[in-house]
């Protein structure tokens, strides 16, 4: 019968899945970032162009991308809190003596996304962002376009 080698915190699979799993959250949370970036650079356009034509009952127009870039900007914290929640509980595994080798071969959120996105719709990181980012279109077509 072949041996089986203990998988511990020193594997260099162990290391290679946590920074795999690094890497994603990373890149959710840059992604989540953008978002704001490309939110506020498409508003800010289409509130410009709307104040140039003078139409200022258009300036709502600018409420469609800041909802579509609210619903991403959610979906990618909602995925960066499953892969936390992967990565702890990959942890705990580890430091319990538990961990098997298709744990550390397996890279997978855990949590439902489901569950999680609503909890992050009224996350710190989200609303306060665009609900100043809608007062803010308020505004404008109120007091400087019309």
């Amino acid at each position: 019968m072949a041996e089986t080698t203990k998988i511990t915190d020193e594997s260099a699979a162990v290391q290679a899945h946590l920074s795999i799993t690094q890497a994603i959250i990373q890149r959710m949370a840059s992604n989540s970032a953008s978002c704001k970036a490309w939110c506020i650079t498409l508003v800010s356009a289409i509130l410009v162009i709307v104040a140039d034509k003078g139409k200022p009952h258009y300036a709502f127009i600018a409420v469609i991308p800041t909802a579509l870039f609210l619903i991403l900007d959610t979906y990618y914290l909602a995925l960066e809190r499953c892969f936390r929640e992967s990565y702890n509980g990959f942890i705990m595994k580890l430091h319990g003596g538990k961990i098997e080798p298709r744990d550390v071969y397996y890279v997978k959120p855990a949590g439902s996304l489901l569950k999680t996105f609503p909890k992050c719709l009224v996350s710190f990181s989200v609303w306060p962002f665009y609900l100043t980012l809608g007062v803010m279109i308020w505004l404008t077509k109120a007091l400087v376009i019309g």
